[in-house]
């Protein structure tokens, strides 16, 4: 009898549809854990691996080479990694019983049929855009190199023209400032009454003024009925001359193809997914802004399109699919922005979202410096944080400024990643020398407000709950040194300096007392003070400044300085 031989076993065919981060990650992740497997990429547009989030700052020259943009190409993913990579190829059907994808050529439109023996969904989002658009409107979207592309050759075409932004998100923000850069004069359109849904009103209203201060134009509260193809037309009848329209009014994720095959799609509108990213089938995954992910704050469904959870997906998959242990955290949603130099971040819920959902919390503003004021340099900073009132956990932060924004809300997001309570930030031990940061450090300084509130050393009323505690007979006094003064003040507010307050303080007896400085410290002091002495008082919360930001968001809202606006952006 002959010995028997048996034959070499064909090795497992992983298919990636879609590229840039989720997909890239997965396959270039898989290669390293499996140099036997064969791995193919499909990508619908003409480059599978690129800085999509640099694309709005080649408009202005910031990033000046567009090549800079491009990080892989197909021939070099092909020799480092050994990837079969397929660009400008659109998978239009999965079989999932014969596990097969058909694959067309969008340059051949010949179709193709893959075997899989596990399929990646890495599809993306697609930007929404306006219902209305006529035929050779200038209107665009910017998702792909290939968008981007065509923005430069009509801008090459009206240099100097008019642009129309629609959308006051993150890439709308970014469009509209790399165009005013440019030269462009531009408008942004926002449906609601403050631009980035992602921060509070009373945050949001300085990130606006800073737009219009370097020279674009806001229209909040307004929508885009007509794309025509010299200008766009507003739901109040006004007409914006437009030789270059971006549409920026979110995104939508790309479930189609999922959806066809039967897979099933979650709540949010996301593909649903376990935390190794297995969708309804085991033999597909999904990754990147097509998911649906769980909320860090309640566990919820919820779509977080951001490129560093989608790499982060992507390498979950790809460990899953070669046999190791993955299980994906939840998304906390961490973001970050620059707006014509002013940093904007944020994490975890806003106060209006944790207040629609039913959480009671306490909320805590602050105004800290970037790093010590003695040291040249320093710069003031925005933070926001929002608290469960019953766990002291921490919901949500939000924060404004220029240096030292992303430090303070990247150490925040560890913090609610690692479930810390809003107290503990006070304990914590982060680095310092005078020009990096203070002794107290920003972070360390909202821990020990949030242990004064939880403890009840300390008792605060919010800018927007002022009137109704002025209403029912609290006195409101203004303990600002003079000097601080010519900042504004408070209508109604009686001016009585710390200072004064041990010799007067029986002038107000019997009469709730809100106390407020400038940003809420000095008043901590009074209201300590006049709480020993017998007082109902309680500290306004972010002092005067807070109070201002939230008076000129709700003047944003509603409309009523939008004339004086689009003079400052004239």
């Amino acid at each position: 009898m002959l010995p028997h031989h048996s034959s070499p076993r064909a090795p497992r065919v992983t298919v990636v549809i879609g590229g840039v981060a989720g997909g890239m990650s997965a396959a270039t992740r898989l290669r390293r854990l499996d140099e036997e497997r064969e791995i193919i990429v499909v990508e619908r547009s003409s480059a599978v691996s690129f800085a999509n989030c640099g694309l709005p700052y080649h408009v202005s020259g910031v990033i000046a080479e567009r090549d800079a943009l491009s990080l892989q190409t197909p021939e070099r993913l092909a020799d480092r990694f050994r990837l079969d990579v397929r660009v400008r190829h659109e998978a239009i059907a999965i079989d999932r019983e014969a596990r097969t994808v058909a694959v067309r050529s969008l340059a051949s439109g010949v179709v193709d049929t893959l075997h899989y023996d596990e399929l990646v969904l890495a599809p993306g989002a697609a930007p929404r855009r306006p219902r209305d658009v006529a035929t050779g409107a200038p209107l665009h979207t910017l998702r792909t190199l290939d968008d981007l592309d065509r923005i430069m050759d009509r801008l090459d075409d009206a240099p100097a023209g008019d642009a129309v932004v629609i959308g006051g998100g993150y890439i709308g923000l970014e469009m509209a400032d790399n165009l005013a850069r440019r030269g462009l004069a531009t408008t942004l359109v926002q449906r609601g009454g403050q631009v980035l849904g992602s921060l509070d009103e009373e945050m949001a209203a300085p990130v606006a003024d800073h737009l219009v201060a370097h020279g674009v134009a806001l229209r909040l509260g307004r929508t885009v009925d007509h794309v025509a193809a010299d200008h766009v037309r507003l739901d109040d009848g006004t007409r914006l001359a437009a030789d270059l329209v971006v549409a920026a009014m979110g995104v939508v994720p790309e479930t189609g193809l999922a959806a066809a095959a039967g897979l099933a799609i979650g709540p949010s509108g996301g593909i649903v997914v376990d935390r190794s990213h297995r969708t309804s089938d085991p033999a597909i995954f999904a990754v990147g802004d097509a998911v649906e992910q769980r909320d860090a704050v309640d566990g919820g469904p919820r779509l977080v399109p951001l490129a560093g959870l989608a790499n982060r997906h992507g390498r979950a998959a790809a460990d899953a699919i070669a046999g190791r242990a993955a299980s994906a955290r939840p998304a906390l949603g961490t973001a970050i922005i620059d707006v014509a130099g002013l940093t904007v971040a944020s994490v975890g819920w806003t106060e209006r979202t944790a207040r629609d959902r039913g959480r009671a919390v306490r909320v805590i503003h602050s105004h800290p410096l970037s790093h010590a004021g003695y040291y040249p340099g320093a710069s003031p900073m925005s933070l926001k944080l929002v608290v469960d009132a019953a766990s002291d956990l921490i919901l949500g932060a939000q924060a404004v400024g220029t240096d030292g924004v992303d430090k303070r809300i990247d150490v925040l997001a560890t913090a609610m990643g690692a479930g810390m309570t809003a107290s503990s930030l006070a304990e914590l031990e982060l680095a310092y020398a005078p020009q990096f940061g203070q002794a107290k450090d920003p972070v360390n300084q909202l821990g020990y407000v949030a242990e004064n509130l939880a403890t009840g050393i300390d008792r605060v009323v919010q800018w927007h709950e002022l009137d109704a505690v002025l209403e029912e007979g609290a006195v409101l006094l203004d303990v600002r040194a003079e000097a601080q003064l010519a900042e504004g003040s408070i209508p109604g507010a009686r001016w009585l300096p710390v200072e004064r307050l041990r010799e007067t303080h029986t002038e107000f007896a019997g009469r709730r007392v809100v106390v407020q400085c400038r940003v809420g410290q000095g008043a901590h002091t009074a209201a300590r003070l006049l709480a020993s002495l017998g007082h109902d008082v309680v500290n306004l919360d972010g002092g005067f400044l807070t109070w201002r930001d939230g008076m000129r968001a709700r003047e944003l809202a509603t409309g009523e300085a939008s004339d004086r606006d689009r003079a400052a952006a004239a």
